[in-house]
């Protein structure tokens, strides 16, 4: 960024591969597209969004069905509570076959994968988009996904991210195994690369031994860019060392100015430049060519919503059976202790102002399953870009988009809302390059990069 060329914001779509969008009552919105099983669905999205000149289409996951609340899957495969989850790489696969600039995010495990899987197949994603992609790297939640992968109990908190730590070293240490200019490509010498410029990693860790040579040479982009979500102490302290994108939740913007503050400020303190870590906050948007309309749409998404899909969404975030307890029977400490999401359950605490909420504060302050889960930017074209440009004003780098339906929400958002922030000149008119790094303006890191990251962040 020169001094000629203002900031300007970070534009994320957040997506879900199933049966409805971040809001489980979305399949219900009249409007709501129910092809979700087909490419033409997501491409549909993708090229909605591309023309937005948005950067990033992220999609989270889970490796379960929610299936905690009663020990039952049966409510959720009933009511639709985010009951299909389809494996990502397919999904932005597809949906980069119809674009030619969006960037492509996607979720992988570091409890339940292996490195050198990841490793190579964001590695091979990114070629396959000519450097378009992103990593979103987290540690898993609950049991349920334990079981899946024949495991009996999910792993403690911190030890998660002690794994994911050293998952992390292993990851960028088989990114930086192929030299940049390593491919020769020979015909008539018979001389298709340089042996000496493909090194083994040979890592011996506490959680993984990984040999090499790696089998996928450098991405345009030098590396798929890597996205995290941690929010608890230990979480945050994972997300400043190695995230790139961060994805935070704010319920109050006074609160968000604090964050995103003591967030940078922990950036700088591994060593890392802040400017090159980008911060944006989940939310969703309600937006029409007027209050009124924008206040009635609003009412109808509100509608969609249902009390088993909080219920359920719950039990699934915090590795606990919520049909345990009465709605107004408060968690003791040592149940709040084992909540498995300490950051979900620590911004429980402190808007109820309770130090041990009850199931019903636990609906009612964390929103799950409905629109009040994130901030929502409600109104006019103008009164959204007037709150998101005050945000933008010290809480965040960009924004998180979550859609109440699909794709008309998304399609609202680039019919209204983008042209007037590129008015302002707080969002970009075009994308800067071909790779999603060029877009967000972050260096390409060269083969000796990821090297040194793996080695300096032991």
């Amino acid at each position: 960024m020169t001094a000629a060329q203002p900031r300007q914001m970070t534009m994320i779509a957040f997506l879900q591969a199933q049966n409805c969008s971040n809001l489980p009552g979305s399949w219900r919105y009249p409007s709501s597209m129910s092809d979700f099983l087909t490419p033409d669905y997501y491409q549909r999205i993708g090229r909605t969004l591309e023309a937005g000149k948005f950067h990033m289409a992220f999609f989270d996951d889970r490796l379960a069905i929610p299936d905690l609340y009663g020990n039952d899957h049966a409510e959720t495969v009933s009511h639709g509570v985010r009951a299909v989850k389809m494996d990502l790489i397919s999904i932005v696969t597809a949906m980069g076959m119809a674009t030619s600039r969006l960037g492509l995010g996607a979720t992988y495990s570091t409890t339940y994968y292996e490195p050198f899987h990841v490793a190579r197949t964001f590695a091979t994603l990114d070629l396959m988009t000519r450097g378009r992609s992103a990593w979103n790297v987290v540690t898993s939640l609950n049991n349920s996904e334990a079981l899946n992968f024949g495991a009996t109990d999910h792993m403690e908190h911190d030890a998660r991210y002690d794994r994911a730590d050293e998952f992390m070293q292993v990851v960028l240490g088989h990114w930086g195994t192929w030299a940049e200019d390593a491919l020769i490509l020979d015909k008539e010498n018979d001389r298709f690369a340089d042996s000496t410029k493909v090194r083994r990693l040979d890592h011996h860790g506490k959680y993984f031994n990984s040999r090499g040579p790696f089998t996928v040479p450098r991405s345009p982009q030098g590396h798929p860019v890597l996205m995290q979500a941690g929010q608890s102490g230990r979480g945050r302290t994972f997300a400043a060392q190695w995230g790139e994108v961060i994805f935070v939740v704010y319920h109050t913007l006074e609160a968000g100015r604090q964050q995103y503050a003591d967030f940078k400020r922990a950036v700088a303190a591994t060593g890392r430049d802040p400017n090159q870590v980008f911060v944006a906050p989940a939310c969703y948007f309600c937006v029409a060519e007027s209050a009124d309309a924008a206040a009635e749409k609003k009412a109808i998404i509100e509608s969609t919503a249902r009390p088993i899909d909080g219920l359920i969404l719950l039990s699934e975030v915090l590795n606990y059976d919520f049909a345990k307890k009465a709605m107004d029977e408060p968690f003791s400490d040592e149940e709040l202790a084992g909540l498995s999401f300490q950051g979900f359950r620590d911004r429980v605490i402190e808007t109820s102002g309770k130090r041990n909420p009850t199931v019903a504060d636990f609906v009612h302050f964390s929103g799950r399953g409905t629109i009040k889960e994130h901030h929502v930017f409600a109104g006019t074209p103008k009164m959204i870009a007037d709150e998101m440009e005050e945000w933008f004003n010290g809480a965040c780098d960009g924004f998180v988009l979550a859609a109440t339906h699909m794709p008309g929400a998304y399609e609202d958002f680039a019919r209204l809302v983008v042209p007037e922030l590129q008015r302002r000149g707080v969002y970009h008119k075009d994308y800067a390059g071909m790779t999603l790094r060029e877009n967000l303006g972050l260096p390409r890191p060269s083969a000796d990069d990821a090297r040194r990251a793996a080695m300096m962040r032991r």
